[in-house]
């Protein structure tokens, strides 16, 4: 009995032996550097460079050669999670992030994975509770690391993504307060979200074109119908006329049921109503082309939202002096000749203050460059108090 017990505890000893051998043979084993800069952190950080200069496969290839080197390395998995989904693989970077979380050991590697989802939940907003679950993500960042900046940055732009302007704000100024990492780029959005707030847009379509760098001819249209409800201030403002003239029934009845404007290249486009209220109503600049597209997607410069600025001006006051008013002067701006179709137009809207020189140090006007979302409705603010409209 006791040789039968001393056999098994053998037989047990051995097949724990084997097993153990199995395991450490299948582990993946860790790649020899080749110099001294082949090391799992010296890659990990180019690969974050690369990964925040949109190079996602170059960047894989820093991650991967990480992993290579230190195959439990958890802020590589992250990284790879990251460029997955910048690649448009939510589902695949939340598989990759697991990984990442069985590895994380220290502080930092945890801190820096609830980061990283933070992250893919603003970017992949897999439901409709994604906000909370980036944030949840940051209380667990934080009470590890309550000077996380990396934390509240990425729950700020989070909450940018929301719409939330007034929480993000205060998550980008935590990051200057904390004032360690990204406090360059919180700067910019913490002046970013002021500025959205001062231009106080009220409705979804102005808050979502808030936050774009330059709008196009479609979110121009969407800002001046909803934002600035310029055909209600064209029905209030402008005198109206009546044409006492006889005509022809048939032909009348003919022309009240023609077919709205429209354009060809519009039909399945999200602001398709506030396009076609804005070729009803006629703005200059933001017409149709004799091809009879209205090319929703090409973006607006400042010279062409000037023209559209001094259109509404002149029909809303009534005042077509202005459409010449500066003919003949003498450009203040460096790089705005007297000669130029929209000169006329930029000395109108910057005269009455609705818009200024681009570079106040050296006065130029940039006429063609982008309109960044709030600087658009920054300006429907301004005519808005400009008219004592609302």
């Amino acid at each position: 009995m006791n040789r039968q017990m001393k056999y098994r505890s053998l037989f047990m000893f051995l097949v724990f032996v084997a097993v153990g051998a199995l395991v450490i043979s299948c582990a993946p084993k860790a790649a020899k550097p080749v110099g001294e800069m082949d090391t799992p952190e010296h890659h990990f950080y180019t690969g974050v460079k690369l990964l925040d200069q949109g190079k996602y496969a170059a960047a894989q290839m820093e991650f991967d050669r990480s992993i290579q080197l230190a195959p439990k390395f958890s802020k590589a998995y992250a990284g790879n999670g990251l460029v997955k989904a910048y690649q448009g693989d939510s589902k695949g970077a939340f598989e990759v992030m697991k990984q990442a979380w069985k590895y994380a050991k220290q502080d930092d590697e945890t801190v820096f994975v609830h980061v990283c989802k933070i992250r893919l939940y603003t970017m992949g907003k897999p439901d409709k509770d994604w906000l909370n679950d980036a944030l949840s993500e940051l209380e667990a960042a934080i009470k590890i690391d309550p000077k996380s900046a990396a934390a509240y940055y990425f729950a700020g732009l989070a909450q940018k993504s929301a719409l939330n302007f007034e929480k993000a704000g205060q998550m980008f100024k935590q990051v200057i307060d904390i004032n360690k990492d990204y406090v360059a780029v919180a700067d910019v959005e913490w002046n970013l979200t002021q500025k959205i707030q001062r231009a106080m847009p009220g409705t979804v379509a102005g808050k979502k074109i808030a936050i774009v760098e330059r709008i196009t001819r479609a979110d121009a249209a969407a800002l001046f119908m909803e934002e600035l409800k310029i055909d209600v201030l064209y029905k209030k403002r402008t005198p109206k006329t009546f044409d006492t003239a006889f005509k022809d029934p048939e032909k009348a009845k003919t022309a009240s049921s023609a077919a709205p404007a429209t354009a060809a290249d519009i039909a399945g486009h999200p602001l398709k109503v506030d396009i076609e209220g804005i070729l009803a109503i006629g703005v200059r600049g933001l017409e149709a082309y004799p091809d009879g597209t209205f090319r929703p997607n090409e973006f607006v410069d400042r010279a062409t939202y000037a023209m559209m600025i001094e259109d509404i001006l002149i029909k809303v006051t009534g005042d077509n002096a202005l459409a010449t008013k500066f003919i003949g002067s003498v450009s203040p701006f460096p790089d705005l000749r007297a000669d130029l179709p929209y000169f006329n137009a930029v000395m109108v809207v910057t005269s009455r203050g609705i818009m200024q020189a681009k570079d106040l140090t050296t006065g130029e006007f940039a006429p063609l460059n982008p309109v960044p979302g709030v600087d658009a409705l920054l300006i429907i603010r301004k005519i808005k108090e400009e008219l004592k409209f609302f």
